[in-house]
């Protein structure tokens, strides 16, 4: 055979495994069986193998890595991936529809049903037919570049029957129920303890950095839309979307619908809503979307959201049953959690013993009572929590719950900040929160101590080693050497970070002290100003609320903290053993960020927000926890919270980590 006859032959190969693909994945119907399957896969792997020269990135044999990752890379969508908004009843469904149909003038309107299948959305590239980059959806506008987990995914072609230039799809990636089960079963067979759900399964396994882990999960997809298109007719509708995906080898859901009324929605939404337990994923409502594209664009977004579509959340899975007590737990970070103690309940399925109540308040707007007959809800099928009392079911035997004034597990005085719903033991040496504490004071972000990770701290904790954070700067070489598997070197080695980490600036030392809401952003601020930890102990509230973003809510929190007499005996001992004590601020006179001020919100993958502070203000820029208008750029990351919507109408420049990198390198290029 001919090399050119050679290469055709493998390439026939190939196009016969992805139209079998295609059919078994994308489908569900099986053309050949799977002995026959199997035969023609092999051929390929063994010719690939003979000639590694032929092997090309769409092979169906390369789906799986060789080797892991070592970071993920951030990719920047080119059109922004859009929340929904919800309905929940038939009334707010006939609401959207008819205030819809005012805005498009007429009074009826084709939608598109869809499925709404909790899984992870991502955003598939193809260049030229070839599978390019797959991103996670991220915070809409930056994802995380997972394209070797996407490829071992066996429904996500990757090379479409047709090749446009550019083509970006939408989707979510899920584990089908029947693949959740039966990878459960193995691992309580193994000893392993078994994954919560579904959805955070097929999450958790997209964000593996070694591909070999995702492939084993048997993940699925369905695409459900274009983001972005270049080099084909231009397409009209919805419906027509789906078709063209079809044919380019992409798995639709099969029971997507094209309905003309309102009346017809409701019939679809009403009957998934009763037959959804029979599909093999989680669902739990249905998305609506207007069919013509051109009506979309009429319509238009607010904020993130499209006003050209809307998700039909189904009701909510509920059981009663009987409320015997009302614990607290005491979180890692000091807060007080109260959770409901219950009758076992079968709530779909699952049987139910605790619940969350989350606050406080909760307890009080419900008139939440022990002894109470009480409503339980499945939230998203997962977590349970407590929805009201069946008040007409009361014999006046009910109980009802005083939140506790002091700490459980400490007995120290809790606090609670006007205008939050949190009760908050303040004693970092309480016993509850004492190793994350730990964990947080030696962590990067604060007194940086390498080599004192999360199990050396449990394992000092464990042997009474450590029961309060100077603790620390106490340790002997002997008393860690003889631990069971630290040694000789690692005890010096540890000692000498704990001695090094002295050296850390006094806005470390603050961030590393735990006090709520105080962030770096505002450390740096009050390292700064005061100096030292004596002028910062003599501040008052009015002086703390004058500098520039410290908010009422950081200047309480900060009062309250030194007010425990716990805390500050620990700081005073903390700086006894000098600690805390450097201030190193050298105030850039003139650099590239000068008279630049940035807000920063999200969480970031190549650098700490604590770090990207730092970037800043060596450059001489300045940053701010809240946006006005007088701020010139916002440095979102993945999952922001709601100064991203305060940048948007306020018209910030928003940017993403890689803008932001590339600012920090075209000065450091310059120097």
């Amino acid at each position: 055979m001919t090399d050119n006859k050679f290469k055709e032959y493998i390439e026939t190969l190939k196009e016969k495994i992805n139209y079998h693909n295609y059919h078994y994945y994308a489908l569900n119907k099986s053309v050949i069986s799977d002995y026959e399957y199997d035969k023609l896969f092999a051929e390929l792997k063994s010719l690939e193998e003979s000639n590694p020269e032929l092997i090309t990135d769409d092979s169906p044999t390369q789906r799986v890595g060789e080797s892991p990752l070592d970071d993920f890379k951030q990719v920047e969508h080119k059109n922004i991936l859009l929340s929904l908004g919800n309905v929940f009843d038939r009334d707010q469904l006939t609401n959207w529809y008819k205030k819809t149909a005012e805005a498009l003038n007429t009074k009826e309107f084709d939608v598109i049903c869809e499925l709404k299948y909790d899984g992870l959305a991502v955003a598939l590239t193809y260049l030229e037919g070839l599978l390019d980059t797959g991103a996670t959806r991220g915070n809409g506008v930056i994802g995380e570049d997972v394209t070797h987990n996407v490829r071992t995914v066996k429904s996500v072609p990757l090379n479409l029957f047709e090749k446009p230039s550019v083509l970006e799809v939408r989707g979510e990636i899920y584990m089908p129920i029947s693949k959740f089960e039966k990878l459960n079963f193995e691992r309580v067979a193994g000893g392993i303890e078994p994954f919560s759900n579904p959805r955070n399964t097929a999450a958790g396994s997209l964000r593996q950095l070694d591909s070999k882990i995702a492939s084993e999960r048997e993940l699925d997809i369905f695409v459900y839309g274009i983001g972005y298109v270049e080099g084909i007719d231009p397409i009209g509708t919805q419906w027509e979307q789906f078709q063209y995906l079809k044919q380019l080898g992409f798995k639709i859901n099969p029971h997507n619908k094209l309905v003309g009324d309102l009346d017809s929605i409701i019939e679809y939404c009403e009957y998934w809503s009763e037959e959804k337990n029979k599909l093999d994923y989680d669902c739990d409502g249905v998305v609506l979307k207007v069919n013509e594209l051109g009506m979309q664009n009429l319509l238009g977004n607010i904020s993130r959201e499209p006003k050209w579509a809307t998700a039909f959340k189904f009701p909510s899975r509920k059981s009663k049953t009987k409320l015997i007590d009302i614990g607290i737990n005491v979180g890692r970070t000091g807060s007080l959690n109260p959770y409901a103690v219950l009758n076992p309940v079968d709530v779909n399925g699952v049987i139910v013993k605790r619940a969350t109540l989350h606050n406080q308040d909760y307890i009080n707007d419900k008139d939440l009572r022990i002894g109470d007959q009480v409503i339980i809800e499945r939230a998203g099928d997962v977590i349970p929590k407590v929805l009201n009392s069946v008040f007409e079911e009361r014999d006046g035997s009910e109980i009802q719950f005083k939140f506790p004034t002091i700490c459980p597990s400490c007995s120290y005085e809790v606090i609670r900040i006007e205008g939050e719903s949190t009760v908050t033991c303040l004693n970092v040496s309480c016993p509850a929160r004492l190793e994350r504490s730990i964990e947080h004071f030696v962590s990067k972000v604060a007194m940086d101590i390498q080599g004192m990770g999360p199990k050396i701290v449990r394992t000092l904790i464990e042997n009474e080693l450590i029961s309060k954070l100077p603790d620390i700067f106490q340790l002997k070489i002997d008393e860690l050497s003889s631990l069971n598997g630290m040694g000789q070197k690692r005890a010096e080695n540890l000692i000498n970070a704990i001695d090094e980490s002295k050296t850390r600036p006094f806005s470390k030392f603050l961030v590393a002290l735990g006090i709520p809401y105080l962030g770096a952003e505002s450390a740096i601020i009050l390292a700064e100003h005061f100096v030292d930890m004596e002028n910062l102990l003599n501040a008052t509230y009015d002086r703390l609320l004058n500098l520039p973003s410290i908010g009422d809510k950081i200047a309480q929190s900060i009062i309250d903290y030194f007010d425990n007499p716990s805390n500050l005996n620990m700081v005073k001992s903390l700086n006894g053993f000098g600690v805390g004590r450097v201030n190193e601020f050298s105030k850039v006179e003139e650099g590239p960020f000068t008279g630049v001020n940035f807000v920063i919100t999200g969480k970031f993958t190549n650098f700490t927000r604590t770090e990207a502070v730092e970037y800043i203000k060596e450059r001489g820029g300045s940053v701010s926890n809240r946006v006005i208008e007088k701020t010139d750029y916002l440095l979102c990351g993945e999952d922001p919270g709601s100064k991203l919507k305060d940048a948007q109408s306020k018209e910030v420049k928003i940017i993403g980590e890689m803008e932001f990198k590339e600012m920090i390198q075209t000065d450091h290029d310059n120097t």
